[in-house]
This record gives structure tokens, sequence and C-alpha cells, in this order.
């Protein structure tokens, strides 16, 4: 049955008034899903360098990988991703050489695209060939696992496709469980391409072109996503719900009130105080995971006065408030990333907590050993979309800051165009945060800190020659004991150097109803549609 969906408004009367249309058709709303969220996808391409986070939740659902990862319980009963399990999703199986040069794949012969036509060897090359001539952010992801170059790609027949790895990169593998070497009918997109665009952006911008568990089937941008499931569907188990919405609603309020009254089943990206308050809710069940490799930070531009000098940056670290944001913009849903033992051994992990903890009288000393007794002006910047944490922090900063004659002012920069300004490399402050796909600490440092790749994760135009020889040492280093040694330095030297000040590690929150089952946290943090289900 295909049900038909339209939504105007984002009031919650509207939002009820249009739920209305679903429980019209009783049988129906037991195969829909209604998730809401706060942001929501500029496109639905992501290999797109200008494409937001959110095109990877469109990615997920449209488009196939050729591997994935298992799922694993934890003692409390949440599901989480098992980076040690990884499993075939369009591939039916693959060899690795020995020394890891090179990954060889067979590929399900009985695979189709959403159009029925079958996938093929040579789309999965296409696909690739597409994600690194990209550049951007699609490039420097396929080049964590060394896939670099259209050469290393090969489609030796209909349905096998090799890949040459020069270096035997260890991550070559688990980088294809990503969001970025998706699989594309290639015929399709090349339909739709021109002279002056041979990869067909400009389409798939707005179409798809997949073989995936679901397909859009409407896209209203800024306002909802619509997702159908495909029943041909032959690359793992087929999703118990037929259709998945995706409602975005700026109101953090209209957002919690939905999920209330049972008019939405998920709710991501609400405040911390609301998923605090809600895990209190006998109705709701709360899922809380610390993301990843995560961490939120106060980052600095070494190349600009005065966060040129190590010593005011270190003041920073001394001045920010950090039980106060723990308490008032996290509300317990994070875990410190500050406050370790001054002098002691790091551990070879990531994340990892500081060493410094809000001291103002030991923040105005090293300002005055700067050179700025007096203080100085400058600019926190944030992201607007993620205000609801991130002002607070900033505010907080503001206060403290004050304290020891530093005059800030905060500039709110549109969810849209925060990907640009960290590109920018303009701002001197800026409140960002980062979580790796891949739980390896040198694939943090390799997207942060590693200056050769210019990545806009790097807001700080940190750059550092040994430093990122250490890091490239860690990334192909075998021995157990060299690469913990590796790790150590690393994380030695970026708290030294103190181009981010670690605040917190922050928590991937998930806010449903009793009967939704099924929800599992992945690495990329986006809700899975395809696991999910509705308890009888």
């Amino acid at each position: 049955m295909t049900i038909s969906i339209t939504i105007k408004a984002l009031s919650l009367g509207a939002m009820i008034a249009s739920s209305a249309a679903f429980t019209a058709v009783a049988q129906s709303r037991q195969d829909v899903i209604i998730a809401v969220g706060e942001q929501g996808p500029n496109s639905l391409d992501t290999q797109t360098p200008t494409s937001n986070d959110y095109t990877r939740l469109v990615a997920l659902h449209v488009y196939d990988r050729l591997v994935k990862h298992g799922v694993k319980t934890l003692e409390d009963g949440t599901q989480v991703y098992d980076v040690t399990e990884v499993l075939p999703e369009l591939a039916t199986s693959w060899d690795i050489s020995e020394d890891g040069t090179q990954l060889t794949f067979k590929l399900r012969e009985d695979a189709t695209f959403h159009d029925g036509s079958p996938v093929e060897a040579k789309d999965v090359k296409w696909s690739f060939d597409r994600a690194v001539a990209a550049g951007g952010f699609p490039l420097i992801q396929m080049g964590a696992g060394s896939l670099t170059s259209p050469e290393q790609f090969e489609a030796v027949d209909e349905h096998t496709f090799r890949i040459q790895v020069p270096d035997g990169n260890k991550l070559a593998l688990p980088d294809l469980t990503t969001p970025i070497p998706i699989v594309i009918n290639s015929d399709l997109a090349l339909e739709h391409a021109t002279d002056d665009d041979p990869w067909a952006t400009e389409w798939l911008a707005n179409n798809t072109a997949g073989g995936g568990a679901y397909d859009v089937v409407r896209w209203t941008p800024g306002n909802e996503i619509v997702f159908q499931r495909f029943d041909d569907w032959k690359n793992g188990d087929l999703p118990a719900m037929k259709t998945v919405v995706y409602r975005q609603i700026a109101s953090s309020g209209t957002r919690r009130a939905l999920l209330e009254s049972g008019d939405a089943d998920v709710s991501v990206g609400l405040p911390p105080k609301d998923f605090a308050e809600l895990a209190e809710d006998p109705a709701i069940t709360v899922v809380g995971v610390p993301k990843q490799s995560a961490i939120v930070n106060l980052e600095m531009n070494v190349t600009m006065p005065p966060f040129d000098n190590p010593k005011v940056r270190e003041a920073m670290a001394y001045a920010i408030p950090y039980e106060a944001i723990m308490d008032n913009a996290f509300y317990g849903r994070a875990s410190p990333m500050f406050g370790a033992e001054p002098g002691a051994e790091y551990e070879a992990a990531w994340p990892v907590k500081s060493p410094y903890d809000t001291d103002l009288v030991k923040a105005k000393e090293l300002l005055v050993e700067a050179g700025y007794a007096d203080g100085f002006e400058s600019t926190i910047y944030l992201d607007l979309s993620r205000a609801t944490i991130r002002e607070p922090i900033a505010l907080l900063i503001q206060q403290n800051l004050k304290e020891i004659g530093v005059d800030v002012s905060i500039e709110k920069v549109p969810g849209s165009n925060w990907f640009s300004k960290m590109l920018e490399k303009s701002m001197p402050m800026a409140v960002t945060s980062f979580h790796a796909w891949l739980d390896w600490p040198e694939y943090h440092f390799y997207w942060t800190y590693y200056g050769a790749n210019n990545s806009v994760f790097n807001v700080a135009s940190h750059v550092d020659e040994a430093l990122d020889a250490q890091i490239q040492k860690a990334r192909f280093e075998s021995d157990p004991d060299a690469y913990e040694a590796d790790l150590k330095g690393i994380i030695d030297t970026v708290m030294t150097e103190l181009p981010k000040i670690p605040i917190a590690q922050d928590y991937m929150d998930v806010a449903m109803q009793n009967d939704i089952d099924g929800y599992v946290y992945w690495f990329h943090t986006f809700l899975d549609f395809r696991t999910v289900s509705r308890a009888e």
C-alpha cells in the first residue's frame, strides 16, 4: 500500500492533524514510523563536498555498501555496532591478500537497483571513482583507508570488484562501511550527466539512484523526507517498517510534545535537559550512548593573535568553567573530558581527559606571562543548528573569560553555513565537536590534527610537521608496543600545544515510544530504520 503524506506546517496542532492521515489507515500505521529532529539533509547526495551530515541518513537507507558492521548487545541491553565484526552487504565474500594490498569482493548476483536493473561491479567502480573525484570531505574519508585514485579500483567481471591498497592500510576494509563509498546505479546517473557535470552531481543532489532497503518518495528540504521500503532488497533482512517519515522541526518543545503525545515515535536532537527528564517518564524509552571518539572543544585558531601564543591557549584551558558546563549545558548527558591528574601518563586510547581544570588565578597569571595583562577582545563562534548545547557553553565561557579581562562576543552561524565557515579557517574561537566514524585514535587525529589534510575539522589551522609524522607512523604501525607509544606521544603533544581544549564527550541520545524495538547505536550516529520495528 502506498501512503500519501502531506505536511505543510510545523506547529504542534498541524503535526497532530497530519498524523491523522496515518491513523485513519489503522493497518498501515503499524508499518509506519515517524521520527523528528532539528536537522535534515541539504542534499540527497552524500558524495558532494557541500552536503551536510544528514545526507548520511539518506545514504544509509537508499544506497548499499559492499560491507557493514555487525551488532552486539551491551550488559544493559543497549544494541551497538560491533567494530570487530565486518559482515556482507552487497558483497557476499571477500579475500584480502596477506600483505593487505589487495581486496577482492564477490558481489551478490541477484541484487538489483530500485529501477530493477542488476547491480554490477562496473557500478561499484564508477561509484568509487566518483567518491575520490569529488574532493573535499568524500576524498579525505576515502583517503583514511588509502583509497584515493581511480586506478586502484577494478571491475574484474560482472560480479567481482577489486581494490589495490599499495600501503596495506588496516583501515581500508572498515572504511568501506561508512556512508561515503556507496554503490550508485551508474547507468541511471549517467543519463543525467553532462560535459560540465560528468558525475551527475546536480541531478543526484535532488534524485536517487540506489538499490538500498528504502528509496526516497518525497523530500521537502527543511521540512521532511519520506522513505518507502524497497521490497526486492536482497542485501539484508527486509525491514519491518514499510514507510519512514523523518520530519525536521526547529522547535525542541514541539518535538518533545509530539513524542509525549504519541504523534511521533522517535525523537533525536532534543536538549540534554529534555532527555534527562524524559528518561524518568515510564511511557518513553531513552537510550544514551557516549559517542565514540567524540570530543566537544573550545577551538582556537593558532594562526591568529593572541592564540598564536601557547600561553594564551593554556590560559583559556584554565578559564573554562567545566563543571558549570556539565551541569547547565549537558545536564549530565555527557562525560567530562577534563581534570586528569597533572603529569600522569596518558592512556593509549581516545578520548582521554585533559589535565586542565578551572583555575582563574592560574589563567590570569598565564595571560600576564604571555604579555596580555590587560586582556584582549575576541569572538566565539558556534553552530546555530546546535545552539541548544553550544550557546550555553559559549555564554558560560564568555562569563568566565570576563573575570580575567578577556572580552568576547558570540557569533551564531546558521547550520547550513557552518561547514563553509569551518573551511574558511577564519574563526578566532569556536565551540566545535568531532566524532570519528572509525574507532581508532589515530583516525581521529588524522581528521582533526593532521595539518597536511587541511581538514574541515581542523578549525584551529594547526600544522605541526612532527605531529603529522607521529600520526602517520601510528596509522601504519604493526608493533603493539610501538603503536601504544606513538599514541601516548600524540596525546601528550595535542594536550600541550592545545589548539583544541577538550570539554566533554557528548552522548548520542534517542527518545522513543516504548513499543519501538530494534534501535542500534551506529558510529555515524544516525538512526537506522532498517532494524527498527513496532511491538505488536
